[in-house]
């Protein structure tokens, strides 16, 4: 029991010593990358795959996620009279935690997925080492553009995730629950604070990071064969959504404590 425990400890060592250099050469290689204009191709067509083509989904997620707390919240607030502050609650969830989280999650599944995917592919097929063997860096030619997508996009991605759970929790407040549209909008503006907005938007920035790093490692690492692929896949999903969890408690922990101490009083309502 001891010995398997010391070996577990001994292999997880080493894989957190692995990505920490890895991380260490995707972010030299990033800053060198954003200085070589040539590179700039490679760069957009990661963000027209990793971006643009997230759209949709993003926005789904938003719109549902809103809508869904509207039907939620409701029954509790109309039964304290308070069901015009509804909006309060829905719009800070959604831009403050809801929105940044799970648009992240969403793109920890398609995103995360796609590039440990096509990385895990190239390293078994090994056209990793081939890009190595022609005297180009691996990492700068395939991690660091991906990794500058993920770090640009995420925050706009959330963005239209944030916008499209507002609106899909005014359209269900107001056309099925018959609240009356311009208290909504009043008491929503109140409440919501630039503040909340622009933190849920920051922390798209280190879940990108997140994302693409883990993603990108796992491509690079993976076993031989499609069984090792498919691990991979596996093992990059759970560690982008473990990440992302563990991101948004530290933020929660440090931007509250930030708050409290520089930002004005939150207006009652």
């Amino acid at each position: 029991m001891i010995e398997e425990l010391g070996q577990w400890t001994i292999r997880n060592v080493n894989d957190l010593g692995r990505f920490s250099r890895f991380g260490a050469a995707s972010f030299a290689a990033i800053l060198r990358t954003l200085w070589l204009p040539r590179t700039y191709p490679l760069i957009f067509t990661q963000m027209n795959a990793i971006g643009v083509q997230s759209v949709p989904v993003v926005m789904a997620t938003g719109a549902f996620v809103g809508m869904i707390l509207a039907i939620q919240a409701y029954g509790q607030l109309a039964s304290m009279g308070l069901e015009e502050r509804l909006g309060v609650l829905i719009n800070i969830a959604v831009v403050k935690e809801l929105g940044p989280v799970l648009a992240a999650v969403m793109l920890a599944g398609r995103v995360g997925g796609a590039l440990t995917a096509e990385l895990g592919t190239m390293n078994v097929t090994e056209q990793i080492s081939a890009v190595q063997s022609m005297g180009t860096n691996p990492i700068r030619y395939l991690v660091a553009p991906r990794v500058i997508a993920c770090l640009l996009l995420t925050p706009f991605l959330i963005i239209f995730a944030d916008l499209l759970g507002i609106l899909g929790g005014w359209a269900v407040s107001v056309f099925q629950l018959r609240i009356n549209a311009g208290a909504y909008w009043n008491y929503s503006a109140i409440g919501v604070e630039m503040w909340d907005i622009s933190t849920g938007i920051l922390k798209g920035f280190f879940f990108g990071g997140a994302i693409a790093l883990i993603s990108c490692y796992k491509g690079f690492t993976c076993r031989e064969g499609a069984q090792g692929v498919g691990e991979a896949c596996t093992e990059a999903f759970v560690g982008c959504f473990i990440s992302i969890l563990f991101l948004n408690y530290v933020f929660a922990v440090v931007l509250d404590a930030i708050y409290k101490t520089f930002w004005p009083l939150r207006p009652l309502l």
